[in-house]
């Protein structure tokens, strides 16, 4: 694993935290900047960080704070208070 990689994982961390403990200003950062780490590093977000993670605003999805999660034929859709939508499928 490389610096950068631990370094998103620690951000994505704190990212969680923060949003557990409301603080969404410090939430959104740590996403910003675990996002412009990947970019310049060529390094892929973790999975889990990538599904609650608003693309649009950069928030972090907690499901019934801040992001509306319906059940629709196949998938999930999880919609932030900014109205962007992301579909995950399931079985």
């Amino acid at each position: 694993m490389t610096i950068a990689e631990e370094r998103i994982e620690r951000l994505a961390s704190l990212a969680r935290e923060a949003a557990a403990e409301c603080h969404d200003r410090r939430a959104r950062e740590y996403v910003r900047l675990a996002r412009r780490l990947a970019e310049r590093n060529r390094v892929s977000l973790p999975e889990q960080f990538k599904r609650f993670s608003c693309n649009d605003c950069d928030s972090y999805l907690r499901p019934g704070k801040n992001a509306r999660v319906r059940l629709q034929e196949g998938h999930v859709v999880l919609t932030c208070d900014c109205g962007a939508q992301k579909r995950h499928p399931y079985e």
